[in-house]
């Protein structure tokens, strides 16, 4: 039977692409610690838990399509608390942030437009640009600087003709970076001139180390039809099968288009949203305590993964993720190599090759995306198993 040429177009995710080594590794009896996806351990707090327990017996209608208004009030609310002025009607409610991503980029790009994006990026960027046929431009960050935003002349040097957008996440997936102000500034100075969106990605924001300070898009005067917020409950408060995101902006025009998506799609769950409503509304000791555990698993992986002969990495200054250099030559044919054929005492790891976060495959051949998301006993044992890997490796 045929299949579109839409999804043969559509590649793996890096995050997920080596799957059926683990499988396979988990049927020869392997203990596989996980650092190749960001899912938090931590628990959701018991608020989201207690909308279920109570929750009265009967019909369940579908949720308004923008959203329920508990929870864009509670969001609402949330920004502002935040010095980041959106209103209820400015945000609406999405199945996670990719749908969101999706919905923005239905919205706001024709085939064949190119969004403008740091190199390396989130690889689901490009999952959802292969399935819109939308191109990628990347400007460059260098590892040796912590992935910092560059100059705005090298970022206007990637600007095209067809490009619409300027997208990146900020604290940022894969490489852990934390932008300052005056590298927001820079981006919003060059979409300002070219009459650009702006699409942040903020899901990170609570996860800042070393008492960094954060700047969120939303705090900039003068881009209300430029920005587009996209946001999630997932990182934030441990809730990633929640299914619970968002879209927020200014931009009526814009709003109109993702209203249209919306109503097309029907709803996002109705009790997933009354719950994460509640969410919003906890004490800020849970994201003091979340964000402190977080700090410890960043100097442990860091600290181990700089004991590590022949490995290079800076130290990530927010989210959960971190992007060494390691001494191979193809980290991917090293990550399936560890998990086909090596193991300390029947436990091995697993990892995400840095290729696919980057334009030029070839520039990630080298570096890898962890995710330091175990309790820090885990970090300690999957760092020693990575350390003997890579000497197994390299004697071969």
């Amino acid at each position: 039977m045929k299949l579109s040429k839409r999804i043969e177009n559509v590649h793996y995710s890096a995050v997920r692409s080596l799957s059926p080594y683990a499988d396979r590794a988990v049927k020869a009896g392997k203990k596989i610690y996980h650092l190749n996806i960001g899912a938090p351990d931590v628990p959701v707090p018991d608020e989201y838990y207690e909308t279920f327990e109570n929750l009265e017996r009967g019909p369940l209608p579908y949720a308004p399509s923008a959203g329920m208004p508990e929870l864009r009030e509670a969001t609402s609310k949330y920004y502002k608390n935040r010095n980041i002025n959106f209103e209820p009607e400015d945000i609406y409610i999405t199945m996670g942030a990719s749908e969101a991503l999706m919905f923005t980029f239905q919205t706001i790009a024709d085939d064949g437009d190119t969004v403008l994006t740091t190199n390396p990026f989130y690889t689901n960027y490009s999952t959802i640009f292969e399935q819109l046929d939308i191109e990628i431009s990347a400007f460059p960050t260098d590892p040796d600087k912590g992935f910092a935003i560059p100059e705005e002349d090298a970022i206007e040097n990637c600007v095209l003709d067809n490009t619409v957008a300027i997208l990146l996440s900020n604290p940022t997936n894969p490489t852990g970076a934390l932008y300052s102000r005056e590298e927001i500034e820079r981006i919003v100075n060059v979409a300002k001139r070219h009459n650009l969106y702006i699409v942040a990605d903020e899901v990170y924001r609570e996860f800042i180390y070393d008492d960094n300070d954060y700047t969120s898009f939303g705090e900039i005067d003068g881009i209300e039809e430029n920005l587009i917020l996209i946001d999630s409950i997932s990182k934030r408060f441990g809730a990633c099968g929640a299914r619970v995101g968002s879209v927020a902006s200014k931009n009526k025009e814009f709003l109109d288009g993702i209203n249209k998506l919306c109503n097309c799609r029907l709803a996002a769950p109705t009790i997933e949203q009354l719950a994460a409503s509640k969410l919003y509304g906890i004490d800020k000791d849970y994201f003091e305590t979340v964000n402190k555990e977080y700090q410890r698993r960043r100097d442990v992986i860091y600290e181990e993964l700089i004991a590590i002969p022949g490995v290079t990495v800076k130290k990530p200054k927010g989210a959960f993720y971190v992007m060494p250099k390691l001494p191979v030559d193809d980290t991917e044919k090293f990550a399936k190599w560890i998990l086909e054929e090596f193991d300390v005492d029947g436990e091995t790891v697993m990892f995400a090759p840095a290729s696919g976060f980057f334009k030029d495959a070839e520039d990630g051949k080298q570096m890898v995306r962890i995710a330091f998301v175990l309790n820090e006993d885990a970090i300690r044992r999957s760092m020693k198993i990575l350390r003997l890997g890579l000497e197994a490796y390299n004697s071969l």
